[in-house]
């Protein structure tokens, strides 16, 4: 089978973790195989296809990759090895990096050392900026009251002034993909009645990944669903409840135990992700992007030292504790401003908007066909 293939786009998808893309003969077994593939979306052939002749504007505009959820499957009918799943999860680091209006995703899929250096600078920072503020503000043996080293107050404003800014950033890329994905689609446009009407997709998908429980393999789904809630869990316990879970050292149940239960989530996640990248038990953890490395390390740093100093403002060794926090910011900001727009994190936001868009189009075509038909009929 004669075939043309764009060195020059492959080379680029390489970076990204889509080796194999070559390999492809196009035989449509991995098409055939997935249980998400359907009567509009078609996955992983036709966006192989599209790399290997280089059709990056198409490419850009498909939501396949992030409708694909990496059971494994196709990769296993694969008679050339060619590992379609993870040619898909690396369109969708690509994808990231074409939402991405700042260029900071491409530098950070394309060099890991660019992104642990911009890790460490922004770790250094935030040190440096935590301890001067507090040695300034408050008493380092203090951790909550009057004279604590770091007011709940103060990290509350910062912690919603950052907020403020990651919205933005990932709110102008998840705009971008709207434009690039559904926004420029040729032809006649979504009407806005089909947004509202599939508007309830959004938050299904975003808290259940009920799509990942299609799959053959379960466990991914569960240690997916438990990751994000843990993580939700915490961003809203920090976000809304800091005042309540920074004082003690009596522990405030109504609000600990969430955090509790979050902690748990997140450590038996994390571990749960790392020996299976270890062991490569998984289809979806036989190769590792070294992105994929610095997201479970941060989210380990991050869990692990906030535990930590959990435990040491409970035993009453405050100074200790109010140091353990501080190395705990050094991994929170990084990992909020750096790895949660621009990185691994952010497909959180663009997984469930796929879903979204295509139920979106695949509501507007259905109601196009009809207005097709009665025109047709008429002539």
């Amino acid at each position: 089978m004669a075939l043309h293939v764009d060195q020059k786009l492959l080379a680029e998808l390489e970076k990204y973790g889509a080796e194999d893309v070559s390999k492809c003969f196009q035989c449509g077994n991995c098409t055939a195989a997935c249980h998400h593939c359907n009567d509009v979306w078609t996955f992983p052939r036709k966006q192989i296809r599209m790399a290997q002749l280089g059709l990056e504007d198409r490419l850009s505009s498909s939501l396949e990759p992030w409708l694909c959820y990496y059971c494994g499957e196709c990769s296993a009918q694969c008679p050339r090895g060619a590992e379609p799943g993870e040619t898909m999860m690396g369109l969708r680091r690509w994808l990231t990096a074409r939402y991405d209006f700042t260029g900071i995703s491409r530098l950070f899929y394309r060099s890991p050392v660019a992104e642990v250096i911009a890790i460490v600078l922004v770790a250094l920072a935030t040190g440096a900026g935590f301890l001067a503020y507090g040695l300034t503000h408050g008493d380092i043996t203090a951790y909550d009251g009057p004279r604590a080293f770091l007011q709940a107050s103060a990290v509350h404003v910062f912690d919603w002034s950052m907020a403020g800014v990651l919205s933005a950033l990932l709110g102008a890329n998840v705009l971008r993909m709207w434009w690039l994905t559904t926004g420029s689609r040729e032809g006649a446009k979504v009407p806005l009645s089909s947004y509202l009407r599939k508007l309830p997709v959004l938050p299904l998908h975003f808290f259940t990944q009920r799509r990942f429980a299609e799959c053959k393999a379960k466990q991914p789904w569960f240690v997916h669903l438990a990751l994000m809630l843990s993580y939700v869990t915490m961003l809203v316990l920090i976000m809304f409840f800091l005042h309540y879970v920074q004082e003690g050292p009596e522990i405030n149940w109504g609000v600990h135990a969430f955090g509790y239960l979050a902690s748990i989530g997140l450590v038996g996640a994390v571990t749960y992700s790392v020996r299976a990248r270890i062991a490569k038990s998984q289809p979806h953890a036989k190769h590792s992007h070294d992105s994929d490395w610095i997201f479970l390390a941060m989210l380990m740093l991050v869990t692990a030292t906030g535990i930590l100093q959990h435990i040491l403002h409970r035993l009453g060794a405050d100074m200790a504790a109010n140091i353990t926090y501080v190395v705990h910011l050094m991994f929170v900001v990084p990992m909020l401003v750096l790895e949660v727009p621009f990185s691994k994190w952010s497909h959180m936001a663009y997984r469930p908007m796929a879903v979204y868009l295509a139920e979106v189009q695949r509501d507007a075509l259905s109601r196009e066909a009809p207005l097709s038909s009665r025109s047709e009929h008429a002539v």
